[in-house]
C-alpha cells in the first residue's frame, strides 16, 4: 500500500469524523465526547502527514506509530459513542471499519519500515 493512499484514506476518515462530531454536537449535544474523537481521528491524518517530512526512519516510525496510537484511541471512542447509543449503528459500523482499515494499513506500513532498515 503506497504512502499517497495511506494519507488519502486517513484524510478521508478525518472529514469523515468531523462530519459525525458535528452532527454529535448539534443533534445530541454531547460536546465533550464529540471532541474527543474529533482530536484524535483527525490525528491519525496529520500524523501520517508528517511522517513525509520526518527526519529520518527513526522519526518517519514514530509518527507512524504515533498516528497508529490515535487510530487505536478512535476506536474507543467509536465504542463508547455506539454502546450509549449515541452512534447508531449504521454510522458506527461505517466509521469502525474505515478506523480498521486505517489501523490494518498502519500496522502493515510500520512492519515494512521496521524490517527494511534491520
Amino acid at each position: 500500500m503506497s504512502d499517497s493512499i495511506l494519507r488519502e484514506k486517513s484524510k478521508d476518515f478525518a472529514k469523515q469524523i468531523v462530519f459525525a462530531c458535528r452532527k454529535i454536537k448539534t443533534e445530541r449535544h454531547e460536546a465533550v465526547l464529540a471532541n474527543q474523537l474529533l482530536r484524535c481521528g483527525t490525528s491519525i491524518g496529520a500524523n501520517i502527514h508528517e511522517a513525509q517530512y520526518a527526519q529520518g526512519t527513526k522519526d518517519f516510525i514514530s509518527k507512524l506509530e504515533i498516528a497508529l496510537k490515535e487510530c487505536y484511541e478512535s476506536e474507543y471512542w467509536l465504542d463508547l459513542l455506539h454502546e450509549t447509543d449515541i452512534l447508531t449503528e449504521k454510522e458506527y459500523m461505517a466509521l469502525r471499519n474505515d478506523c480498521g482499515a486505517l489501523r490494518r494499513m498502519l500496522i502493515s506500513s510500520v512492519t515494512t519500515v521496521k524490517k527494511n532498515n534491520e
